[in-house]
C-alpha cells in the first residue's frame, strides 16, 4: 500500500476534484430530494464554499492534500497540527476508491506519526458514517457528542494498547 497512496498539497487545479469529493458524501442526501441535478449542484457547491471558509477561518496553517492511488487523485485529507493532538479535519474517498485499504493505511500514518510526537489524534464524525467502525477498530473512542450528528473521536497513543 505504501507504494500505492501518495498523498500532495492541494492546489488551486485540483478544486473542480476537491468538489466532486465533497459532492460524493452528499449523494445518498441528495437522494432523498426531488431537486433536479442544476439544484442539487447548486446545493453542494454553496456548501462546499461554506466548509472551505469555515476550514479556512478556524484552521489557519492547515494541510490540505490529495490522496492518489496508484497515480490517480481519489480524495483529500485535511489535518490540522496543534501543539497537543493532531486533528482530521477531513478525510474522504471517492465511491470507487473506498474499501481497498486506502483510508486504513492513512490513519495508521497519521497514527504512527501522532505517537513519535506523543500527540492524540482526533476527528469529527457523522454518526451515520459508516467509516466510524473502522475508527473504532483503530482504537478511537468517542469523547463527546455534537448534537445529534456527530461524535467527537480521539485516538490517544498512551491508551491504544489497553
Amino acid at each position: 500500500m505504501k507504494e500505492s497512496v501518495l498523498l500532495r498539497p492541494a492546489l488551486e487545479k485540483d478544486e473542480s476534484l476537491l468538489f466532486q469529493v465533497y459532492f460524493s458524501t452528499r449523494e445518498a442526501e441528495l437522494a432523498l430530494t426531488d431537486w433536479d441535478q442544476q439544484q442539487k449542484h447548486a446545493f453542494v457547491l454553496h456548501q462546499f464554499t461554506a466548509q472551505n471558509q469555515h476550514y479556512q477561518t478556524r484552521y489557519p496553517g492547515a494541510e490540505l492534500q490529495v490522496i492518489e492511488f496508484k497515480g490517480e487523485a481519489v480524495g483529500r485529507l485535511y489535518t490540522h497540527e496543534f501543539p497537543d493532538r493532531i486533528h482530521i479535519m477531513d478525510i474522504t474517498l471517492l465511491p470507487g476508491a473506498r474499501k481497498q485499504g486506502i483510508g486504513r493505511f492513512l490513519l495508521e500514518q497519521l497514527q504512527s506519526r501522532a505517537q513519535q510526537q506523543n500527540k492524540r489524534v482526533t476527528i469529527y464524525v457523522e454518526n451515520y458514517n459508516p467509516a466510524k467502525r473502522l475508527y473504532e477498530r483503530l482504537g478511537f473512542t468517542r469523547k463527546a457528542s455534537e448534537g445529534e450528528v456527530y461524535d467527537f473521536m480521539e485516538w490517544n497513543p498512551e491508551t491504544k494498547d489497553e
